[in-house]
């Protein structure tokens, strides 16, 4: 067994979150993102599969997880692009109450990135988001599993102050979360609200394109028919 940091949780808190200058819309699911979060997912390699998950899932096991998701009980989060595809999304899953420990609440991150859309910070982002939504809620402690081939997870998750336990190919990571405060329940609300604006607007300019493509279709069919009657 190879252990790469101390086994104990973080002593102290993870430092507040601060604004970053590049913003990202972050959007939260709901069941009616079931289809979208399946294709985000079919989406994925058979590595990339094996990383998220843990073994190289099989279309109907990511089906499977999908259809399990408990969107009243844990939080899920989408980063989506122009035409609206599901480019990044998070799963924060909240460990049931245990009333023979209160106050000892702790949630389990995981994310996936499609390829296309990486190197772009969209899993530090999702990860910071889910740590101000995860204290602003209670959460003591963000849990990660991760492969130890997982290196990009693994260092988001080191440069915001968890606690990494390496254990031959699976590793382990700790981050303790500041409690809440007025400003970072103001800042989650403020993220929310620009993030639908920004959704709504995508909805609307993908609709207007897919409007301007059937008239340009249209068009063309048209101009085909009168070349045709001409002949």
């Amino acid at each position: 067994m190879n252990t790469s940091d101390s086994r104990q949780t973080p002593s102290s808190p993870a430092p507040a979150l601060t604004p970053n200058w590049t913003w990202v819309p972050i959007r939260s699911l709901c069941p009616r993102h079931r289809e979208r979060i399946t294709a985000h997912l079919l989406a994925l390699g058979v590595s990339d599969r094996f990383l998220r998950f843990g073994y190289p899932a099989s279309d109907a096991q990511i089906s499977k997880y999908v259809d399990m998701l408990d969107f009243e009980q844990d939080e899920v989060f989408g980063i989506f692009s122009r035409r609206l595809e599901l480019i990044a999304m998070a799963h924060l899953a909240h460990a049931a109450p245990n009333p023979t420990t209160p106050g000892a609440a702790s949630s389990e991150f995981g994310v996936s990135v499609l390829p296309h859309a990486r190197a772009r910070g969209f899993g530090r982002r999702l990860f910071e988001h889910a740590m101000l939504h995860a204290r602003n809620r209670g959460v003591e402690t963000l849990f990660i599993h991760a492969l130890s081939a997982n290196t990009v997870m693994l260092k988001i998750a080191r440069n915001a102050g968890a606690t990494v336990v390496r254990e031959g190919s699976e590793s382990d990571a700790w981050l303790k979360l500041p409690p809440d405060t007025l400003a970072s329940h103001v800042g989650e609300l403020v993220e929310q609200r620009v993030a639908e604006l920004d959704y709504r607007l995508k909805v609307h300019a993908h609709q207007v394109n897919g409007i301007l493509d059937v008239l340009g279709e249209v068009k063309a069919s048209l101009n085909k028919a009168a070349h045709v009657a001409e002949e």
